[in-house]
């Protein structure tokens, strides 16, 4: 099992994509929003963390945490999620050998990736990003008509033109 070297900055922003193990043809994640959703609120209630922005596509997301002052922990909480999903759904995904042999279902890809937001600028340009990904990945035109994000308490605050990148000519940038 590996052991991730991970940076450690307490009361920090980050910047995390989550995919499914098998990405091709799945659906998952909006199917079963419902319990993605409870799942995420139970982590939340039990190891605070303020959800900044959030996509979910029907294969991985993308979202921006900042946790609180002298907390950096954010793997529990990615663990936790994972875990209760994983056990709210009925086990119909394929196992390999090695994940049977260790207990473990097929739906989330072991690791995630996390990048440290250190500038305003650098979070601008990845809570931008989080919102137009639908739009990249044409599940939608508008950024306004996926469903399964954040961007509806952004214009509903007024921070967000609700026709803010209405087209999809907007450039895309920041990783993935």
């Amino acid at each position: 099992m590996p052991n991730y070297c991970r940076l450690q900055i307490p009361g920090s922003t980050w910047f995390f994509t989550v995919n499914l193990l098998q990405r091709h043809n799945n659906n998952l994640l909006i199917e079963e929003i419902k319990i993605l959703k409870a799942c995420i609120k139970r982590v939340n209630r039990a190891r605070p963390f303020e959800i900044v922005a959030w996509t979910v596509l029907p294969d991985h997301m993308h979202c921006l945490w900042r946790l609180p002052d002298g907390d950096t922990d954010y793997a529990t909480r990615w663990r936790l999620i994972k875990t209760y999903f994983s056990k709210a759904i009925p086990q119909q995904e394929y196992r390999s050998s090695i994940r049977i042999k260790n207990g473990e279902r097929g739906i989330w890809q072991r690791h995630y990736w996390e990048h440290w937001r250190r500038e305003e600028f650098d979070v601008k340009q990845h809570f931008d990003y989080i919102h137009r990904n639908p739009v990249k990945h044409k599940l939608v035109n508008r950024v306004v008509d996926w469903p399964y994000s954040t961007f509806y308490k952004y214009v509903k605050a007024g921070i967000y033109p609700a026709n803010w990148c209405g087209d999809n000519s907007m450039k895309i940038e920041a990783g993935e």
